[in-house]
């Protein structure tokens, strides 16, 4: 049972963490709650299911195309909806849920309320201390980890990181360093929802794709940045690995507990809020968020 939680912990952990980091960027350089994120999850997961299941593409071209797809699509609910509206927090919270909301009913009139399936990527399994663990979960956790190096390398080793962190930390001052604020939180936008259209098309294989998929992580992510603290890059991979350790936990030790999974996390959230508001690294003011 430990080595189970063990994998499932990971499997569950990178994949929170790739929703939680790419919701922490967009917040910490434009300052966007974005509610929406998980539901750009959503829109990859349904892209992947109808170049696979629907036109009959191979997976890895599908994938491909899922993920640039729903970038597109980010990048253009961003400027013509956050971007005119950024400087508003209410405005931008409700923007976001309205979008998430009329997504899910586009999803839902094409669609129905089916539960589909897509192919795994990788079939078969490997004996570990004894354990069976899919090629399919070694795969996730293997693209879920790369991924969250590669942003980590953007973010810390390169000039768009540079600006990234540049405008994340003070948006007045970049600009008069002569960064371009509006590019760089246009290009924040499109590394937050690609990271979201990987961890879809890697948990897709795992789970089903239904158009209201992407309410329960959107509770998720949003106990994992709150726990972290918003907008805190490193906090958001801690608390996603621990919230996934945490889940899995409950989930093996009582039964039926996998509807208790929101609950634990909304439970962390609160106690969190209660005890640290900023969370694990983050901060109580509008110092650096990333």
């Amino acid at each position: 049972m430990v080595g189970m939680i063990l994998v499932n912990g990971l499997i569950f952990g990178s994949i929170y963490a790739l929703l939680a980091v790419g919701f922490s960027i967009i917040f910490g350089v434009a300052k966007i709650l974005n509610l929406a994120h998980t539901a750009f999850y959503m829109i990859t997961a349904f892209f992947l299911f109808i170049g696979t299941g629907i036109l009959g593409f191979p997976l890895v071209l599908s994938t491909f195309f899922a993920i640039l797809l729903t970038c597109i699509i980010g990048l253009g609910c961003y400027k013509l909806l956050f971007d005119r509206v950024k400087e508003h927090e209410t405005a931008v919270i409700i923007i976001s849920i309205a979008l998430a909301m009329a997504l899910q009913e586009i999803f839902l009139l094409i669609f129905g309320g089916h539960y589909y399936r897509v192919a795994p990527f990788i079939r078969g399994y490997v004996e570990i201390i004894g354990i069976r663990v899919l090629y399919q979960h070694l795969l996730t956790i293997g693209i879920s980890i790369a991924a969250l190096i590669g942003t980590w390398i953007l973010l810390s080793k390169t000039n768009l990181g540079n600006a990234i962190n540049a405008v994340a930390q003070d948006r007045e001052i970049a600009n008069i360093m002569g960064i371009n604020v509006s590019r760089v939180c246009m290009i924040s936008m499109g590394i937050s929802v690609g990271l979201a259209g990987i961890a879809a098309v890697v948990v897709a294989p795992m789970l089903t794709v239904h158009s209201r998929m992407w309410a329960s992580p959107l509770v998720i992510v949003l106990s994992v940045v709150v726990f972290g603290g918003l907008g805190s890059i490193k906090g958001s991979i801690l608390a996603a690995f621990i919230l996934g350790f945490a889940e899995t936990t409950v989930i093996f030790l009582i039964p039926k507990g996998s509807f208790l999974r929101g609950a634990v996390s909304m439970s962390i959230m609160i106690l969190i809020l209660l005890m640290r508001p900023e969370g694990l690294f983050g901060v109580a003011f509008e110092e650096e968020r990333l």
